[in-house]
């Protein structure tokens, strides 16, 4: 089981950006995918869920109207939509996963999949 992102990159306050998780070895269907991030000399923080029946849950507050996440089932992945970005949105932005079978998702501990990650830099 693989989970590679992409996407990352720079761009500029007020600016957009789509990350993409593509997940290698597995079908995401039994599969809680979220998306975390790690600022520069901070924890690792959970931004939003998808479940596997496509319920979300943001466990980050500043995501909340900014932030969207979807599910490609032609292609296997799960993007993380970006807007109105803020240089505190600064990091490494990770997917991560968890087999989970609720409708809901889980609490951010329980992932155990994780990706390698990719940086985003909000900066003019």
């Amino acid at each position: 089981l693989q989970l590679v992102e992409s996407g990352g990159g720079l761009v500029q306050p007020g600016g957009s950006l789509r990350l993409s998780c593509g997940t290698v070895g597995f079908t995401t269907g039994y599969y809680a995918i979220a998306w975390f991030r790690q600022a520069p000399g901070k924890e690792r923080e959970g931004i939003l869920c998808i479940s596997r029946t496509d319920g979300r849950t943001y466990y980050s507050a500043s995501a909340k109207g900014r932030f969207t996440i979807s599910r490609d089932t032609v292609k296997n992945t799960v993007n993380l939509q970006m807007s109105s970005l803020r240089p505190e949105d600064t990091g490494v932005y990770y997917c991560a996963a968890t087999v989970w079978y609720e409708a809901t998702c889980p609490a951010v501990k329980e992932y155990d999949h994780w990706g390698k990650g990719t940086q985003v830099t909000v900066s003019s």
